[in-house]
């Protein structure tokens, strides 16, 4: 085992950049990342999908659905407010810019029903199912 003299300041200069890196990467972390904005799935008691995805401080105008080979997509984009400048700004946590989530759905979905409704930052989808893909409840009888 080979002995290693011990540098106190060079350990100190070594935590001062970590604290430096650290420090530069938090302050530009809110440009660099992307934004995922979270969404619930749940099915109802009359078989219909609801997705509900948060998207707060958005037009209905940036958010564009579409919906393609049992393929939900969600595509929009989050504007920072122009009105200040960001040189004014002390914190930025909120994300901004595009984002984009894609849902695989069941086959049994009927595409020409889906509806969806944007209020109080929250939009939901609804996806009804065909009606031969619901349950149907057979009547047993007697001889």
């Amino acid at each position: 085992m080979a002995v290693v003299r011990w540098d106190p300041a060079r350990e100190l200069a070594s935590m001062e950049v970590d604290r430096l890196n650290r420090m530069f990467s938090n302050f530009f972390e809110p440009f660099n990342r992307t934004w995922t904005p979270a969404v619930d799935i749940y099915e109802t008691d009359d078989h219909q999908v609801v997705l509900k995805c948060e998207l707060p401080d958005m037009k209905r105008e940036d958010i564009s659905i579409t919906f393609e080979n049992n393929t939900l997509t969600i595509r929009g984009e989050r504007k920072l407010d122009e009105s200040v400048k960001r040189e004014n700004y002390q914190r930025l946590e909120r994300f901004y810019g595009q984002f984009s989530r894609s849902f695989t759905l069941p086959a049994t979905i009927d595409a020409s029903n889906i509806s969806a409704s944007y209020r109080e930052g929250v939009l939901t989808i609804r996806l009804p199912q065909r009606e031969e893909a619901k349950p149907k409840q057979i009547e047993v009888a007697t001889e």
